[in-house]
């Protein structure tokens, strides 16, 4: 055992999903897996103490949790050929005693086999996105297997309670075990299949965490941090994949920004009026050199041209000298290949900041009558106020407020609620102003 302080919590994060991986391909079951994995950190909280760590952390927890994986076997007398191989390996790697952890073992303690920690962790990742499962429970899934976040945690992510998600997470490895999903390692051809299907898993949990649909609090930093987690750890799997460093680029990007995007009472600060020198300038750093590494792929997708435009912003001294005509450019590239109401919207709002809001209408009302499925939009929050502050800012205060209240009817963020109320109130109040300058007015 080593003589130096050893935090379980930190190993935990860097640990688990490289342990649950190997569990899985040794035992074959994602729950059995899990449960041993958990067993195993819960035996090294109760064991592990300063001056008294194993000298191989990961090894020590691959023998704990292996033989944890043999014990739950015996119980439930669900023996199988696999038993047999287990105890071997769980004798070679622990060395008899179950606190030694001085044994090695090839992918989890760093001493070579890295292509099978590499094949291990991303059969995991793939599993938990197997076409069987809905969308839902994939992200779920992801969060629970690959990042060992709690049942709790992820009923808090979902807005449920613990016990029903409990039961979600349940079902969900009970339809794996059923369907034979099987996590083993993947071939090219599953890889290419299901990587898009894991990015936007990704990209989900961050976007929830950035701008939250339902949360009372616009941001939810616990959950951006994941999903930048779970996009770095992708990176370390796949790092030859353009969109996977595009995705993670975008993220960070994005993120830098998290500080700034709201006030004191958790109202929304505009990005025109954020405190850019409180913008984490490293994270930038770090965005804008995963960005050049996408480009030297040249391979360009989705996450590589919104994390571009994440980099104009993000390096732009000031909102004014922000290059509004490269971001359209951008839009309009996307728009060619993957035409969205969404980028068309986004593509209107930096019209409008470059050409005036009077230009940025028009293309919201171009939006109305020629993209296809704009129908969409009548839903989506942020169409509605964008139309609202484009015409506020023409000083036509009484038409904004038709659509500054439909976007409060079709939003679900209470930060935000309350954001739109005081807009609202606020228009109001400069139409009235106006009105009273006006030379006829009584």
């Amino acid at each position: 055992m080593s003589t130096g302080e050893f935090d379980v919590t930190a190993v935990f994060r860097d640990e688990w999903p490289r342990l649950v991986a190997h569990l899985v391909r040794d035992v074959g079951d994602v729950g059995l897996a899990e449960d041993a994995a958990q067993e195993a950190f819960v035996e090294a909280a109760r064991r592990w103490s300063p001056g008294n760590t194993p000298d191989v952390p990961a090894a020590w927890l691959l023998t704990t949790a292996r033989r944890k994986a043999i014990d739950q076997l015996r119980r439930s007398k669900r023996l199988s050929e696999r038993l047999a191989d287990l105890a071997a390996e769980a004798h070679l790697t622990g060395q008899g005693d179950i606190g030694d952890g001085r044994g090695s073992s090839p992918g989890i303690d760093g001493n070579g086999g890295r292509d099978d920690l590499v094949d291990d962790q991303l059969a995991l990742l793939l599993g938990c996105c197997h076409p069987a499962l809905s969308f839902e429970a994939q992200v779920a899934l992801t969060l629970r297997i690959v990042a060992g976040l709690s049942s709790a945690q992820i009923a808090r992510a979902f807005f449920v309670t613990e016990s029903t998600m409990t039961r979600r997470l349940t079902r969900s490895k009970t339809k794996i075990r059923a369907a034979n999903i099987a996590f083993h390692r993947s071939n090219l051809e599953t890889l290419h299949e299901r990587l898009p299907v894991v990015c936007a898993i990704v990209y989900s949990i961050f976007t929830e965490g950035h701008a939250s649909a339902a949360a009372p609090t616009l941001l939810r930093g616990d959950l951006c941090d994941e999903a930048i987690w779970l996009g770095s750890l992708l990176r370390q799997l796949v790092p030859h994949d353009a969109e996977v460093a595009g995705l993670l680029a975008l993220m960070t990007l994005t993120d830098a920004r998290r500080a700034t995007r709201v006030d004191h009472d958790g109202q929304p600060i505009r990005l025109r009026d954020q405190d850019r020198s409180a913008w984490d300038r490293a994270q930038i750093d770090h965005g804008l050199q995963t960005l050049g590494a996408a480009y030297a792929m040249r391979d360009a997708g989705q996450y590589q041209f919104q994390a571009a435009i994440a980099a104009i912003h993000a390096t732009a001294r000031t909102f004014a000298e922000t290059d509004w005509s490269a971001i359209i450019g951008l839009y309009d590239v996307q728009l060619r290949r993957q035409p969205s109401p969404i980028l068309a919207l986004n593509r209107a709002i930096a019209l409008a900041e470059r050409d005036g809001a009077a230009a940025g209408l028009e293309a919201l009302d171009d939006i109305r009558e020629r993209i296809p499925f704009s129908g969409e939009l009548d839903n989506y929050p942020y169409f509605h106020t964008s139309s609202a502050e484009m015409l506020a800012t023409l000083g036509r205060y009484s038409e904004s407020v038709a659509p500054f209240e439909r976007a409060l009817a079709v939003c679900t963020n209470d930060a935000e609620r309350a954001h739109l109320a005081l807009r609202i109130d606020q228009v109001r109040c400069s139409d009235v102003d106006v009105a009273r300058r006006r030379p006829d007015h009584a």
